[in-house]
C-alpha cells in the first residue's frame, strides 16, 4: 500500500479559512452522502420540503436518524426546516431515488416560508400515519420522526444544528424488498451527494459484499506468511482480504481444491484467478490457490 510522504499532501489549516472555503473542502471531502428529504409543517399549516445530505442513522435503540439545517453562510439565517421543527417537532424523512432528484433539488430554491414547496416541485403529498407532516408519495422509503431534540453547534454563518430524529413508523415500497422481507439494495438506483453541483447514482455494478470480521477472528495482517507480505502483485486490499481467515488451510485442503482444477500456468493466470475469487468473496478458496501455486512452484509439494 502506498503511504504519501507530506510533500505528497496539502494540509489545510482550517483557523485559516472562511467559511464558504470550510465547506466546500467538507463537503467535496466527506462524498458519497446519502440525502435526507425532509417535509415538515408551519405553525400556519404550510408545508416544507428540503434536501439535507448532513445525514445518517446514529441509533437503532432507540431508532435515531440525524441530519444538520445549517445557519445560512452569509446571514446566519435559520432554515425554514429548522423554524418549522421548534413550532411542530415532526418531520418525514423521505430518500431520494434517481427519478426524483430534479424535484429533490428544485425544492431546495430559496422559496420564500409561505409557499407550499409540494406545489413547487411536482411532488405529492401523502397523508402520514402518525405525524403532521406530509409524506413524499414518490419516495420508495419514508420514516415518520418525532424530533427528540435539536442540538445548536453555533450562531455564525455555516453551523450546524443537529437534529435527533426519532423514527416512530416506517414505510418501505413493496418493490424493494426481497422474498426474506430485507431491502434490495440493487432494486433501486439511490442518489447521494457529493462535492459542488455533482451527485452520485448507486448502480447495481456499484455495490460489493465484504464479509464482516464479527463471527470470527482474522489472523491479521501480521499473521500473513511472508511470501504474500512481500508479494509485490498483490495490493493491500487483497492482502488484508486474505488476512480476514482465523486460519489458513492445511495441506489436505488445497490438494483438495485443485481436485478438479490445475495449477495456474503462470503468476497472470493466477491473478486473474484470485481476482475473480475476490470479487465472489471466496477467501478459503482464494487462500487455497495461492499455497498451491507457491508450493508447486517453489517445490514445497509434489509435481
Amino acid at each position: 500500500m502506498q503511504c504519501f510522504n507530506l510533500e505528497q499532501m496539502k494540509s489545510l489549516d482550517f483557523a485559516t479559512l472562511s467559511t464558504q472555503e470550510r465547506q466546500r473542502w467538507l463537503q467535496n471531502a466527506v462524498v458519497p452522502r446519502p440525502i435526507a428529504f425532509v417535509s415538515t409543517l408551519s405553525a400556519k399549516g404550510i408545508p416544507n420540503l428540503a434536501p439535507f445530505s448532513f445525514f445518517n442513522v446514529m441509533s437503532s435503540q432507540p431508532p435515531i436518524l440525524v441530519f444538520s439545517p445549517a445557519l445560512g453562510g452569509k446571514t446566519a439565517t435559520p432554515k425554514d426546516t429548522l423554524n418549522n421543527l421548534k413550532e411542530i417537532p415532526e418531520c418525514v424523512i423521505n430518500l431520494v431515488h434517481f427519478d426524483i432528484v430534479q424535484a429533490c433539488s428544485l425544492s431546495s430554491s430559496p422559496y420564500l416560508p409561505e409557499i407550499n414547496e409540494f406545489e413547487k416541485s411536482g411532488l405529492t403529498p401523502l397523508p402520514s400515519d402518525i405525524v403532521k407532516p406530509a409524506r413524499i408519495a414518490e419516495s420508495k422509503i419514508q420514516f415518520e420522526c418525532r424530533i427528540q431534540n435539536i442540538i445548536e453547534l453555533g450562531n455564525l454563518g455555516g453551523a450546524g444544528n443537529l437534529v435527533l430524529a426519532e423514527v416512530l413508523k416506517m414505510h418501505v415500497a413493496e418493490d424493494l424488498l426481497t422474498a426474506n422481507e430485507t431491502i434490495d439494495p440493487m432494486a433501486m438506483e439511490w442518489v447521494a451527494r457529493a462535492g459542488d453541483n455533482w451527485y452520485c447514482r448507486m448502480v447495481p455494478n456499484g455495490y460489493f459484499e465484504i464479509t464482516k470480521p464479527i463471527s470470527t477472528i482474522g489472523i491479521g495482517f501480521d499473521g500473513l506468511p511472508e511470501f504474500v507480505k512481500n508479494h509485490s502483485a498483490l495490493n493491500h486490499n487483497t492482502k488484508a482480504f486474505l488476512a480476514g481467515v482465523s486460519s489458513l488451510p492445511d495441506q489436505e485442503r488445497v490438494e483438495e481444491c485443485f481436485k478438479n482444477s490445475k495449477i495456474p500456468d503462470n503468476q497472470e493466470d493466477m491473478m486473474h484467478r484470485l481476482e475473480f475469487l475476490i470479487q465472489q468473496n471466496q477467501v478459503e478458496t482464494a487462500w487455497c490457490l495461492l499455497l498451491g501455486f507457491y508450493n508447486y512452484y517453489s517445490g514445497n509439494s509434489k509435481k
